[in-house]
């Protein structure tokens, strides 16, 4: 009868602690209300700033090639990971690094200040200075070194290469391997910094209406942050004292024992 008495008291605490370990759909579930959203609200366009210490890809071409060779660099070799096609092996480049003033220097143009500009403004600056000398120019534009981190509760954290000028905030954590369950998705912060200063935000992935954030499309270097929720913060906790609270355990079952032992 004593060890039902027990029993009976243990069961109550081990629903209640059950409980307290489950979590609700609003804390999970993403979306939540992208039906109402998709009726509503037109979705946001977005285009990265070109910074300092960005690496650009920059071919010019026309219709005679020899009237764009003299703006365009020599060529290098580089790996073929810059490649989008690794099959082809090396590549030749025309690759330049924006200084901290936001310039880059570009063959017969010279100095050209191009930091704070997006890609297509950049792309027509090039074409309406370079259309002065050759006709019909096509101006090829790329950032080389586009790069995001994701940190925290997610699967696979880490730092990203992007192949692309536009990437978003989902498909930065799938990159990731998607959150854990630990992950807060509430509460998803993106560090960013333009032209030297950072700013901190956060974001709602529950809410449908993250899409239509400035930070829906990531720009090159944003740090993406999972922050873990109370059960994990809760279990680390736990995990850390593990052995004491073996320990204690072991020594409240040995003085339950005794005493009924006495008893008896």
């Amino acid at each position: 009868m004593k060890y039902f008495f027990l029993l009976k008291k243990t069961i109550p605490f081990l629903m209640a602690l059950l409980l307290f370990s489950c979590r609700s759909r609003e804390e999970v579930v993403y979306y939540q209300n992208i039906d109402r959203l998709a009726q509503t609200e037109k979705s946001n366009s977005y285009e990265i700033k070109i910074q300092p210490d960005d690496l650009l890809l920059i071919i010019v071409s026309a219709d005679d090639p020899e009237t764009a060779i003299p703006f365009n660099l020599s060529t290098i070799s580089v790996p073929s990971a810059y490649n989008v096609n690794a099959s082809r092996g090396m590549e030749s480049m025309q690759s330049y690094l924006v200084d901290a003033e936001g310039s880059i220097d570009f063959p017969v143009l010279g100095k050209l200040t191009v930091g704070g500009l997006s890609r297509s403004e950049v792309m027509r600056l090039l074409e309406s200075k370079v259309s002065k000398y050759i006709k019909n120019p096509i101006i090829n534009l790329r950032i080389m070194n586009f790069k995001i981190s994701v940190q925290g509760e997610v699967t696979n954290p880490g730092t990203f290469n992007i192949s692309s000028d536009r990437v978003t905030l989902i498909e930065a954590l799938t990159m990731a391997k998607d959150l854990t369950i630990y992950g807060k998705r509430d509460n998803i912060l993106i560090i960013r910094e333009v032209n030297g200063v950072k700013s901190y935000n956060r974001v709602d992935i529950t809410k449908a209406d993250f899409i239509n954030s400035p930070f829906y499309y990531l720009a090159q270097n944003d740090v993406i942050y999972v922050e873990p929720n109370k059960v994990r913060i809760n279990g680390a906790a736990v995990g850390a004292n593990t052995g004491v609270i073996i320990s204690i355990t072991s020594l409240v079952i040995t003085l339950i024992t005794l005493i009924v032992t006495t008893t008896n």
